[in-house]
């Protein structure tokens, strides 16, 4: 049988021996981070998402100074729990290392009727006691099994692993954080949970959960959209003007309501292929970069408390529906947002001499929108380079604002910037299937120049008809 995913394991910290309720989230500590920091401290807090790991026969070991590295996991029975005593007297007496311990519910025991008790174990053990030291594990546990390293990390390959890239980050949260409008207003933070419960129960494909809206929340949305609205042809750039245009038209949006995020998904999917999932709130970089890649945007559907209506330092259906949404509905853009980065959030371009605003985070946010095409802050061309070590802030107005020459200009520097990144295998995504494919293999590769040369043939025959 292949190997339950790891994934389903329950994480224990070896030092504090977390319970099983233990709090998933992440917090961060500080405010002012470039997003290559908070990547490097998600990856050292554990937090990116962990997917399948594949069962096999031969030990595949990282080996240093004598010592290798194993995984392993092992079974034990309701009847057999002082097993578990046993197996780390094996560990003691081996002097093994112990790197991470895992556990969950194994299969059921055919004898008892009751769960078994699975355990996944890294350790490290001494190279010449290998052999002993896995056959003294399987005296005092049940099927004993190696499981090799994985060559190419776990990251979402079909559009439905997008269900397992969920990990949120407790940086500006109304239960937690004094400094929340909504910490002292019981009613938002249960009216919140309600929300944010609706997006953790979604999978993908299940039609988009609808949120009726109360009063005071459609009142905190007409106060956003009606102040926006005013500066957004002066400010904003000509893509989102013509995204909003047609929202408007035909999605509803205006200062009676709060737009639906199924309508509005289906009226993306329609223009440039993206769609919307929604999200209990701000998510890890790498799992909502993840979902990008699919051109799926994690959507929250909650607003900001009544009290603060003009600029929140997290993510809400304002700063989603007015920041995001409208970019998205250009094919141009949409592209881009596929490769993500900072820009994206506060990013500045140049339209006829004029630099206007493609950022969300600008588009939403009525004081900074301002700042930020004043006077005040600098602006640097739009660099990757430089861009992805900017630290940014999420209580103040940015100190730098990047401008691009055009959003053509942007997607070069970024596939530039992307291919320079060095890792040992190569992904291939499918529009048709929405999966991404390794190509660790020839007739992998083999197979998708045959697809490219049946797309070149289709262009090359439209361009013949054209004379």
């Amino acid at each position: 049988n292949p190997t339950p995913p790891i994934d389903s394991l329950r994480q224990i910290d070896i030092s504090s021996m977390k319970t099983e309720g233990a709090v998933q989230n992440i917090p961060f500590v500080g405010r002012k981070r470039s997003l290559i920091e908070d990547a490097r401290k998600e990856r050292a807090s554990g937090s990116s998402s962990p997917g399948p790991s594949r069962g096999g026969e031969n030990f595949v070991f990282e080996e240093k100074e004598g010592t290798v590295t194993l995984n392993i996991i092992f079974a034990l029975s309701h009847e057999k729990n002082a097993g578990f005593f046993k197996t780390g007297k094996v560990f003691e007496t081996f002097e093994a290392k112990l790197l991470h311990i895992e556990s969950r519910p194994g299969r059921k025991s055919k004898n008892s009727g009751c769960d078994d008790l699975e355990f996944f174990m890294r350790c490290e053990v001494h190279s010449s006691d290998t052999d002993i030291f896995i056959n003294s594990l399987k005296r005092v546990a049940d099927d004993v099994r190696t499981i090799p390293e994985e060559k190419v990390p776990w990251f979402p390959r079909k559009i439905r692993d997008l269900d397992k890239c969920n990990l949120l980050i407790t940086k500006y949260d109304p239960d937690m954080d004094q400094d929340h409008p909504g910490f002292s207003d019981p009613e938002y933070r249960k009216r919140r949970c309600f929300i944010a419960e609706l997006a953790a129960n979604y999978r993908q494909g299940e039609p988009l959960p609808r949120v009726e809206y109360t009063p005071e929340e459609v009142a905190t949305w007409r106060e956003v959209y009606r102040t926006l609205r005013t500066i957004y042809p002066d400010l904003a750039c000509r893509q989102f003007l013509g995204g909003l245009q047609q929202l408007e038209r035909e999605c509803g949006y205006g200062e009676d309501s709060i737009p639906q995020l199924r309508e509005v998904s289906a009226f993306l999917k329609e223009k440039t292929g993206f769609q919307l999932r929604p999200v209990a709130g701000l998510l890890s970089a790498r799992d909502f970069l993840a979902s990008l890649a699919f051109r799926v945007f994690q959507c929250t559907q909650y607003i900001r408390h009544a009290s603060a209506p003009m600029h929140s330092p997290e993510p809400d259906c304002c700063h989603e529906l007015l920041g995001h949404i409208p970019m998205l509905a250009d094919k141009e853009f949409a592209q881009f947002s596929q490769l993500y980065w900072f820009t994206v959030e506060f990013g500045l371009c140049k339209q006829n001499g004029t630099v206007k605003a493609y950022g969300a985070g600008l588009l939403s946010s009525y004081g900074e929108l301002i700042y930020a095409l004043s006077n005040e802050p600098e602006y640097k061309p739009f660099n990757p380079e430089e861009t992805a070590i900017q630290p940014y802030q999420d209580q103040t107005f940015q100190p730098v604002y990047f401008v691009s020459e055009s959003f053509e200009d942007a997607k070069i520097k970024m596939r530039r910037y992307s291919s320079s990144i060095q890792r040992p295998f190569s992904v291939r995504y499918d529009p048709f299937t929405c999966s991404l494919e390794v190509l660790d293999q020839p007739s992998k590769i083999q197979h998708a120049l045959g697809q490219m040369r049946d797309d070149l043939k289709i262009l090359h025959s439209a361009l013949e008809k054209l004379g």
